[in-house]
């Protein structure tokens, strides 16, 4: 199926590795053009170099909301404009409540403020499409996880400006969505694995949780579906928050029930 997303200028923060990485190549592997901001040099790089022509790195680091407008320059001095806003950039820091009030804002901040920025400067050249924005929740806002306040509150946060921002955007018709993962095997939570005492039996305990297929979403699932709300087979679909998790935060959980029968 041709998506139509073939030209089309996105821009992915966090896009050198993880969902973000997985992004790029969706929307590279549906012809677009493909901005990745990423603060990790080496992957930034190598992602790029690999990629061919319709891709370019931008080292930044988004927490200095200066990096933010920057970004959004040099892709539009780069392709011409802007149609797509990818807001994926973002990094649990597991900051509970013993965590003082300085360093929980502190990482509220370094978890939203860029995903705020970006869509600020980026709003000039959507408008000229008009164009759409995803942004990336976390599952740790609606259930919950222990150890995530600051997390959970940006993540929230983004949730919400997903709603706000797409009845405020209307009137332009540019399209606003979420998309939320759960347990999603990236090479982060790989690492995690691998630093426990029985890796295998760390990542069964967690795919266990998910009720669908019992196993971690792919980080390719996750971009599959933001390629999707990018392109015009979700002309008619804004404000929505969806939940790329097996289930994990819909289907009842509760002690007794058999997960393989779903």
């Amino acid at each position: 199926m041709d998506l139509g997303l073939r030209d089309k200028i996105v821009l992915v923060t966090g896009g050198a590795k993880g969902i973000g990485a997985a992004t790029v190549k969706a929307f590279l592997a549906e012809d677009s053009k493909v901005v990745l901001v990423d603060r990790d040099a080496d992957e930034g790089s190598a992602l790029s170099k690999s990629s061919g022509s319709k891709v370019s790195f931008i080292e930044a680091d988004l927490t200095n909301l200066k990096s933010c407008k920057e970004a959004v320059e040099q892709t539009v001095s780069l392709f011409g404009g802007l149609d797509v806003l990818v807001n994926n950039a973002g990094f649990n820091d597991g900051l509970g409540l013993e965590t003082s009030p300085e360093d929980f804002m502190t990482s509220v901040q370094n978890n939203l403020l860029h995903v705020y920025a970006m869509t600020h400067y980026a709003l000039p050249q959507i408008r000229k499409g008009p164009g759409c924005i995803l942004n990336l929740g976390s599952k740790v806002s609606v259930t919950g996880q222990g150890q995530t306040s600051a997390y959970a509150a940006a993540k929230g946060a983004i949730s919400a400006l997903t709603r706000e921002w797409a009845v405020a955007l209307a009137p332009d018709k540019i399209r606003v969505n979420c998309v939320i993962p759960a347990e999603c095997l990236t090479d982060q939570y790989e690492q995690f694995f691998q630093s426990q005492t029985d890796p295998d039996a760390a990542k069964k305990a967690i795919a266990d949780l998910v009720p669908f297929a019992q196993r971690l979403t792919t980080p390719e699932e996750i971009a599959q579906t933001i390629v999707f709300l990018a392109s015009e087979c979700s002309s008619h679909t804004t404000g929505q928050l969806f939940y790329v998790d097996g289930g994990y935060t819909h289907f009842d959980r509760a002690v007794g029930h058999d997960h393989n029968k779903w």
